[in-house]
């Protein structure tokens, strides 16, 4: 890809080309930079039953080795691991291999005995990375290879994404693919050599083993090491030029207008007309594409793109909202769907989706006033504070996939969540009155939701016969057409459909839980802020902008070390509900400062109270120093420190699944200038902008977050000023006339008259601003000129959307 071949060396493909992201489509993430949203394999079933690897190398390997069968009773024996405190460390830490967390002393252990490091990357609610631990990390005999012949080290991507970033950045170029478990094999300097994702334990027909690729990479380490460190030096040399993002000789960023254009006709290209989203299959919610359509949408109202764009946004969130992929009975939104039609789900559950769809359906009923929406985002955050939410305020990772059926069996995906006619039929027994025939209220909630007694999920979609006779939730019809259906009024259907789902999430409390991974990121904990701040701003619920208070309240007391300024990655639930975090401390990335920021510039747009928006101004000068690359633009993904010994220090440059942090940093930067006015902070805005043009120019499609952040630059903020008491009617009144509006690219200030608070320090224009009248009263201003006073809550709706 991009002519990797060419300074990659041989590559081994054991033993078909895609089939290791194949393997990984059940925990994926990270997609071919060149279409981030579509698999290469483009149409085959996310649960393709052959599982077999793609191992990339940069050097050819001999054939050799056989299969081996797993041990039937694992030693109940803890490695180092169990003094780790991520979920997902912790679930290896019985397995029969000499795992060590990623630190000094294993590298240090490499280095003494000279042998090629074993690194395994995944996440505690990874279906893949449940397998393979179970099929080969489990196996003694896996084991003692893995003990004997490697310094086996473990990774929790959620953790440590520098790592994980680090090392999928080779896998995807020798591999043209990516996805967890991700398994790399490293030299004792921490350059890889040999990189795929799921590997099945044995030997099939079309397919090698891990045990095979353990003894041929072993073999390989004692006869070619030189011939290996030679061209893994030439691999990381490569890697590092390809992935350089650097202003370079250019001056300014490019035209917005051309990259919103080229990123529009590149969405709409590949735009399912029938069934919403972006590809055929898996598919993907991925909010930042949403969120560019609505933006595109407002600057090109008038025309037919512009239609085109709010039309193809809208109708993907209603698909999405209908389809599997939607939890109907208890809320909230699965990772992505394993079809086209958003029906089958992969069934985990990760709060980053939630915190974005959540902002993501409350746009959409800024813009189309449709309750639908609104409803949407109230049920998302609904799930998110029953099932994510510590009782301090912040946010966990992520629902397991996999559950018992019933309690003391094995796991099974989906179990938790699909139904069968019979288990339907009893909870819901009782006769609907007035239908134009005998119907029960089960008949008539498996008719609307498409349940079957044969099971409404494919065989192709279920390989392993996990889901055989069961039912996904999906909507198949409409009220009005399940009403005309049994010649019942709408408004009865409504009711009885929402009766029958309250009986069945009742009687779903009964089943065993999926795993809970309550690790708390500060990253996904400030998309959190966000999706609450925003949507309670949109809907006017102040309930909902107390979670986000709460949210940030817990960022700041459990995940922020005053003498530092910095931010800590990680804290974890420990016994009685109590925080604690990892000895010593895992410090935030890049991603944990833009994310929080953003959700503490949310906030204060939602709350107006002004100490939010100091803190994300602080966070923002630690942001810049410990991450800001003075030389070439842009933010780098770690500290300098932090990545010690890494080959690579990376510049996130893919709007994937969550957004990158350098797009999120240019909004906030522009925000934090419409805020304060300073100057140095549009400077970096734009030269981190210019940095990413090849990028932006190459592929917008890959940054759509971005090139909403480039038209912003260049089409400038409005500065609303809202003059007034922040408790009084008057004031909240034109607040919330702000919020029901669709502007994307604005910051709203709340000028108290007070000239010693900090706003009023930071933009001395604010006290040449009056109230009319005694009353509230509200300015537009865009390139230093302000419009006339205004106190009419309809007339400022004009003004904005006119």
């Amino acid at each position: 890809m991009l002519g990797a071949r060419a300074w990659l060396g041989r590559v081994l493909l054991l033993p078909r080309a895609g089939a290791g992201l194949a393997a990984s489509r059940r925990c994926p993430g990270v997609w071919p930079r060149t279409w981030p949203h579509r698999s290469p394999s483009r149409g085959s079933s996310s649960r393709d039953k052959d599982r077999s690897a793609t191992v990339s190398s940069s050097v050819p390997m001999p054939a050799g080795g056989k299969g081996s069968h797993p041990s039937s009773a694992p030693q109940r024996v803890p490695n180092r691991l169990i003094h780790e405190k991520s979920p997902y460390l912790l679930q290896h830490a019985y397995n029969p291999v000499d795992w060590y967390p990623w630190g000094q002393e294993a590298f240090d252990k490499a280095r003494k005995e000279n042998k090629p490091i074993f690194l395994s990357v995944g996440y505690s609610t990874c279906h893949w990375c449940h397998m393979m631990e179970e099929e080969s990390f489990q196996n003694e005999e896996i084991g003692r290879l893995l003990s004997e012949d490697f310094v086996s080290v473990k990774v929790d991507r959620e953790e440590r994404p520098d790592v994980d970033k680090v090392y999928m950045t080779f896998v995807q170029a020798t591999s043209s693919g990516g996805g967890w478990p991700m398994n790399v094999w490293l030299t004792p300097n921490l350059q890889p050599f040999v990189g795929g994702t799921y590997f099945p334990p044995e030997d099939g027909l079309t397919r090698v083993g891990f045990r095979t690729v353990l003894l041929r990479i072993r073999e390989q380490w004692k006869q070619n090491k030189n011939t290996l460190l030679e061209n893994s030096q030439r691999v990381t040399t490569a890697l590092l030029a390809r992935s350089e993002i650097s202003v370079g000789d250019r001056q300014l960023p490019p035209s917005a207008a051309t990259m919103n254009n080229r990123c529009f006709q590149q969405l709409d290209e590949g735009y399912d007309e029938e069934y919403g989203g972006f590809a055929e299959a898996p598919k993907f919610p991925t909010p930042v594409i949403l969120s560019f359509l609505f933006s595109y949408w407002l600057s090109h109202r008038l025309t037919q793109d512009g239609s085109r764009a709010q039309q193809m946004a809208l109708h993907t969130l209603k698909m999405m909202a209908n389809g599997g992929i939607r939890d109907h009975v208890g809320q909230g939104f699965h990772r992505y769907s394993t079809d086209r039609q958003w029906h089958v789900p992969h069934f985990e559950k990760m709060l980053y989706d939630q915190a974005q769809l959540a902002v993501a359906y409350s746009q959409a009923f800024q813009i189309s006033g449709d309750e639908f929406y609104s409803d949407m985002a109230k049920g998302i955050l609904q799930y998110v504070a029953r099932s994510l939410s510590h009782r301090s305020g912040g946010f966990y990772s992520a629902e397991d996939a996999d559950s018992p059926p019933e309690r003391g069996m094995r796991p099974k995906e989906g179990a938790y969540y699909v139904w069968t006619v019979k288990e339907v039929q009893q909870l819901l027994p009782e006769p609907v009155l007035g239908a134009t025939e005998p119907l029960t209220s089960g008949q008539l909630l498996m008719k609307h939701y498409g349940l079957t007694e044969a099971g409404n999920i494919s065989p192709s979609q279920d390989p392993k016969g996990e889901l055989q006779g069961q039912n996904v939730l999906t909507v198949r019809y409409s009220l009005e057409l399940t009403a005309a259906r049994f010649g019942l009024d709408v408004e009865a259907v409504r009711t009885l459909l929402n009766t029958g789902l309250e009986k069945l999430f009742q009687a779903r409390k009964h089943r065993p839980k999926p795993h809970l991974d309550s690790k708390m990121l500060a990253a996904w904990n400030g998309l959190m802020v966000s999706g609450y701040a925003v949507t309670g701003a949109v809907l006017g619920q102040d309930r909902l902008i107390n979670y986000a208070t709460n949210g940030a309240k817990f960022l700041k007391r459990h995940m922020f070390d005053v003498a530092s300024g910095r931010l800590m990655r990680t804290c974890y639930t420990g016994s009685g509900g109590t925080v604690e975090h990892s000895n010593p401390p895992c410090w935030g990335f890049l991603e944990d400062y833009a994310f929080v920021v953003r959700g503490l510039l949310d906030l204060y747009e939602a709350s107006q109270e002004s100490a939010w928006l100091e803190w994300a101004l602080r966070l923002q000068d630690t942001q810049d120093r410990l991450f800001w690359d003075s030389q070439g633009g842009g933010y780098f993904c770690s500290e300098a420190e932090l990545g010690a010994g890494l080959p690579l220090r990376l510049k996130d440059d893919q709007d994937g699944a969550e957004p990158s942090a350098n797009s999120v940093s240019a909004h906030n930067l522009l925000r934090l200038h419409g805020f304060t006015g300073h100057k140095d902070w549009m400077d970096k805005c734009v030269c981190l902008l210019t940095a990413f043009s090849e990028r932006m120019r190459r592929v917008p499609v890959a940054l759509p977050e971005m090139v909403r952040a480039l038209s912003a630059q260049q089409q400038t903020l409005k500065q609303i000023v809202i003059c007034g008491d922040r408790q009084a009617k008057d004031t909240k009144a034109l607040v919330q006339c702000v919020h029901s509006v669709y502007i994307p690219n604005k910051v709203l200030i709340l000028a108290d008259g007070d000239p010693s608070s900090f706003l009023s320090r930071q933009l001395p224009f604010l006290s040449t601003l009056r109230r009319l009248e005694d009353q509230a009263t509200a300015y537009v201003c865009e390139n230093q000129a302000c419009s006339m006073p205004i106190t009419d809550p309809c007339e400022l709706r004009k003004l904005l959307h006119p």
